[in-house]
């Protein structure tokens, strides 16, 4: 009987889940990033804030802007950029990529802007109707200086509208 129960349950997540991936929706994605993982060459610390705002163009893919901030030692870095994110099966699982305009200051003054290309792959849990929790996983590789590409993970909300 417990099993059923469950089954029933996640039948009626994911059927909320489909109704906010439509065509024509809207989603708002504050997120944090430095979550106490995080694998770069250049950093020691790291504490990180963004957010991504789009449209669903279709069902299960959204065309999102994006602008962050990220304050690291040596370096802080502050960007903007766009990018899309792909639902699979209406399920809360995606995967994101994006272009991004960075500029980058290091300790002792010397700055620098250059291109970048981030991907990401998480899950969109929801906890009401149109809002979620979404830890991801993220890669975000500098065109311009390999030392300052990253790995790590995030945790973000999302407000589905």
């Amino acid at each position: 009987m417990k099993k059923l129960v469950f089954m029933v349950c996640l039948l009626v997540v994911s059927m909320a889940a489909h109704a906010q991936f439509e065509k024509g929706k809207w989603v708002i994605n504050p997120y944090t990033t430095g979550v106490g993982f995080s694998v770069s060459k250049a950093e020691k610390a790291q504490f990180g804030l963004g957010v991504k705002a789009g449209n669903f163009l279709t069902e299960g893919i959204a065309l999102l802007v994006e602008a962050g901030a990220d304050w690291s030692k040596p370096r802080s870095s502050y960007s903007l950029g766009t990018g899309g994110r792909y639902y699979f099966n209406k399920t809360g699982v995606y995967v994101g990529a994006g272009l991004k305009l960075d500029h980058t200051r290091l300790k002792g003054g010397h700055k620098d802007t250059g291109f970048g290309l981030g991907v990401d792959a998480g899950y969109a849990f929801f906890i009401s109707k149109t809002v979620t929790i979404e830890p991801a996983v993220y890669y975000n590789w500098c065109f311009n200086e390999s030392d300052m590409s990253k790995f790590g993970i995030k945790i973000g909300f999302g407000i589905y509208l």
